[in-house]
Parts: C-alpha cells; sequence; structure tokens
C-alpha cells in the first residue's frame, strides 16, 4: 500500500509539474527520448551527498517520467566554480561547455548576466507558484535591467551566535555575565576584554596570555549587515546602478567593536574557518553561518588536553538602539541558455527541488534553510523531517530553529548585486582584517619587549588610527562604486 501510495504521489508531482511549468511555446519533453542536464555547485561532504541523493531520487522518480536526466558536479568551492563559470561564459581555451545549471552568488550571476547567457527564469514560474517562496529570496534573484528573476533561490543561511559552553560555564559563574551580555557587538567586545583579563590572572607568573574569546566568519557581513542594523545601508543598486554611502559613524562603531578587541588580543582569526579556530579552543565563540553549524566541535583539543564540550546557539548580534537585521545568504540556481528542451528541464528541476518535501529534506541534511514561506515553520519542518523518518543531532535542530524564529523577528538583506560588487566585497573582507592582523602582530611584538597591553595597544586605540584607515577604505570603495 506504502509503494503504491507512493508512486501516486510521484505521478501527481510529475503531472502538476507538467501541467504548471510555463515556457517557449510548444516545448515538450519525451521520456523517450531523454534531455540530460548538467549542474554545477560548490558543496561538499554532507552537503554534497544530500544534493547526489536527491539529483539520484529526482532522476529514478520525477526525472524519469519527464524524460530528464540531471548530472551533478561538485566544483571543489565557491571561487573555484566561480572562475570555471566565467571561463565557460567567455568560451576562454581549455574551458568546459556551459553547464545548464550553476550555483551563483548574485555578483557572479550579474557579471554572467552582462553576457546574455542566463535565461530569465520568471518564463518557467508563474505568479502564484513565486508566491510561495519567502519573498526577500525571489526579489534577491531579480537583477536583469528588468528585473528579471535570473538567480533561483534553492537553499538559504543566516548566521547565527555559537558559543562553547562548557569553558564559558567557569568564566560566567566567576564574572557574573550571562547570555544576554552577548546580544550586542558592544556587549562582545566588553565580554571578550573580561574573558582575556581572567583567563590571563590563571597563569599570574605569565603576564597577557589572555585567551581570545570571540572570532568572525565572513567579515565583509560584519560591514554590510551592521552598517543596515545602524541605518547607514552601504550599497544602494537600481538597475545595476550603485549608490555608495561609507558612514562615518556606522563604521567608528564598528571600527571600535571589531578592530579595537582584535588588536587587543580579544578576538581572534587564525584558521580557514572560526569553527576550526573553536576546535582547537583558541575563541570559545563565533559569529558563522547557520550551514557552519554541524561544523561546531564536539570535543576541543587545547594546551595538550581534550575535552567534550557543549554549543548554545544564538541569535546574531545586532548594535546596541539599531535596528534587527540578519543577513540572508547562500548561492542560488542560474539557468544558462540552451535549447528550449533544456531550458524546460532545467525550470522543472529547480521547481521540484524546492518543493516543501524534498528541499525540507536538503535542510535537514545540510544545514540550509529552505525557501518556501510554508517550510519555514519549525512545527511544520519537524513533521516533514518525522514522516521522511529523518533524523537530526541537537545542534542541527536549535540551529534552525533559532534561524526560523530570526526570520520572523528580522529584516533579512543582502546587497544587490552590481558591476563591481565582487571587487567591493574583496575590499570589505580584507582591508580592515589586514590592518588588523598586521597591528596584532605589532602589538605582539610589543607586550614580547616588555610593554604592558594599555601600552602596546595605545597608538591603535587613537582617534587619528582611525581616521587614517577611514580615509582609504572609503577612497578605495568609492573609486570602484562611485556614486551616480
Amino acid at each position: 500500500m506504502k509503494k503504491i501510495l507512493s508512486l501516486t504521489l510521484v505521478i501527481l508531482m510529475v503531472l502538476s509539474l507538467s501541467a504548471c511549468a510555463p515556457g517557449e511555446k510548444g516545448t515538450k519533453l519525451d521520456p523517450n527520448n531523454p534531455v540530460s542536464i548538467t549542474v554545477w555547485h560548490y558543496y561538499n561532504g554532507a552537503v554534497m551527498n544530500a544534493f547526489d541523493d536527491l539529483v539520484k531520487d529526482f532522476n529514478e522518480t520525477a526525472g524519469r517520467e519527464q524524460g530528464i536526466i540531471v548530472q551533478g558536479a561538485s566544483i571543489s568551492n565557491v571561487n573555484d566554480l566561480q572562475t570555471a563559470v566565467l571561463a565557460s561564459a567567455r568560451k576562454e581555451v581549455g574551458s568546459a561547455e556551459m553547464p545548464n545549471i550553476f550555483a551563483s552568488y548574485a555578483d557572479t550571476a550579474y557579471a554572467v548576466q552582462q553576457m546574455d547567457v542566463l535565461v530569465d527564469l520568471g518564463k518557467y514560474f508563474n505568479e502564484k507558484e513565486l508566491s510561495e517562496y519567502i519573498p526577500a529570496y525571489i526579489e534577491e534573484g531579480r537583477i536583469g535591467s528588468n528585473n528579471e528573476l535570473m538567480i533561483f533561490p534553492i537553499a538559504k543561511s543566516t548566521e547565527i551566535f555559537m558559543i562553547n559552553t562548557t569553558d564559558w560555564t567557569p568564566f560566567a559563574s566567576e564574572s557574573g555575565h550571562t547570555y544576554d551580555d552577548l546580544a550586542t557587538p558592544e556587549g562582545i567586545a566588553t565580554v571578550a576584554k573580561a574573558y582575556y583579563e581572567w583567563t590571563d590572572a590563571k597563569t599570574p607568573d605569565v603576564p597577557n596570555d589572555g585567551r581570545a574569546f570571540f572570532g568572525r566568519d565572513a567579515v565583509a557581513n560584519m560591514f554590510v549587515i551592521g552598517a543596515k542594523q545602524l541605518g547607514a545601508e552601504i550599497l544602494k543598486v537600481d538597475k545595476g546602478v550603485a549608490t555608495l554611502t561609507v558612514d562615518k559613524d556606522a563604521m567608528r562603531r564598528i571600527f571600535d567593536t571589531y578592530y579595537l578587541p582584535y588588536v587587543s588580543g580579544y578576538f581572534l582569526s587564525a584558521g580557514r574557518y572560526r569553527s576550526d579556530d573553536t576546535k582547537v579552543g583558541e575563541i570559545i565563540s563565533y559569529v558563522g553561518s547557520t550551514s557552519s553549524a554541524m561544523y561546531f566541535p564536539q570535543e576541543v583539543t587545547f594546551d595538550g588536553e581534550t575535552y567534550p564540550v557543549e554549543p548554545a546557539i544564538f541569535p546574531a548580534p545586532v548594535f546596541e538602539g539599531a535596528i534587527n537585521v540578519v543577513v540572508q545568504q547562500g548561492a542560488g540556481m542560474v539557468v544558462a541558455k540552451a535549447t528550449p528542451e533544456k531550458e524546460l528541464a532545467s525550470a522543472i528541476f529547480l521547481k521540484w527541488f524546492t518543493g516543501t518535501d524534498v528541499n525540507s529534506k536538503f535542510s535537514a541534511l545540510s544545514g540550509y534553510m529552505p525557501v518556501k514561506t510554508e517550510a519555514n515553520d519549525y512545527d511544520k519542518f519537524m513533521e516533514i523531517l518525522a514522516a521522511n523518518n529523518i533524523t537530526q543531532d541537537e545542534v542541527s535542530k536549535e540551529t534552525l530553529k533559532v534561524a526560523f524564529d530570526m526570520i520572523k523577528t528580522h529584516e533579512l538583506y543582502t546587497s544587490k548585486a552590481f558591476e563591481n560588487g565582487l571587487q567591493v566585497r574583496d575590499i570589505l573582507t580584507s582591508y580592515l582584517q589586514n590592518k588588523a592582523d598586521t597591528d596584532r602582530a605589532a602589538v605582539v611584538e610589543a607586550l614580547t619587549a616588555g610593554a604592558t597591553l594599555e601600552e602596546a595597544i595605545a597608538p591603535y586605540a587613537a582617534d587619528g588610527n582611525f581616521e587614517s584607515w577611514y580615509a582609504g577604505f572609503s577612497d578605495t570603495i568609492l573609486k570602484l562604486a562611485p556614486t551616480k
């Protein structure tokens, strides 16, 4: 009976997909002569396994019935995928043929779209269908000059605050700090200073050996989201034309709550990701993507000792007195121009993959959030997982619960794509971080030479240091994205 019901559901899904898939008039797919489409993505590990399993399910069910075969390929990481896609779009010597679908962030999609090789997916999804998705996710994908839908959401993430409670508890017990103190960047900076001093005091014979408390993935998000929270949006884009604002007061608050704690040793960024730094005990908390939660360590190895740890998950911090805004991130899928049959097949696959049940499965196994409004309800989500016998670890459960709550209480925000978007994001990522790394090294050198921490950081806490950095930072960005 279960098999009969499952087959019936598959047939109904296929008929639904076929009936409501608008596109080029007269375009039909033939199950006896299937169309093969390629998908390039950057997934690895558990995320890649989840994607591959669902592609296999599609090929054996809806794909077989419709006449579609999907072939997925992982291109290592985001940067390599971006390079490969751009090379294919430009038809560079030695490049692979353009895939039918590829994962892309807005800035890369914008660059490719300028070559007129992308499909407006609005041709394949009617308004009723699009209304089922979280509106901000669809809006992000409208990067065409006439608001065409060029990027389709398949999985999203936001940022959360994670902390190793095993190391936090004794500190909190002695210092009187609570989790409420970690709700803002200002609070995190204050707690990080106290944690450094508390750990430093544990070894009175060894000065200045306090431990860092916090780290941050995606420094660019710190600027983009921090400025938006403070009512000073950095980039406003209308039809590909960027208007830039580098608000000095907003930049000062970001500078004071990240750079100054960093050069003082209260914050740290050493490994590729902050979950790596947490794993080796260099920090005990960080802000990172919801999809990074599965990499939060179950045990920490520090100073020759390995011990189990328990995490706690909270919403990403919001500046004091600011607007509740969190980042909306995660690559969407872009369809390249091809034959009408391949374009239609690509749209049908995306429609299937973002169906509530299928998309919830992918989210549960990958750490991303589903893209339809219906699926972004925790109770509904858990019902879907139970019905499909999918289990999650407690960290993943709590992460998605926090994320679903944030979607309801915070504004989701991502900056629009524009011509120099990739270069501007590079500046947001590295301009302050490179300075922080260089100046932290100088502070350590001064400490080694016998200076106190106050003496070592004094030049970097001076107003002139911020003024100099701000002038160079704003000038560098303005050259790439002039106000028009």
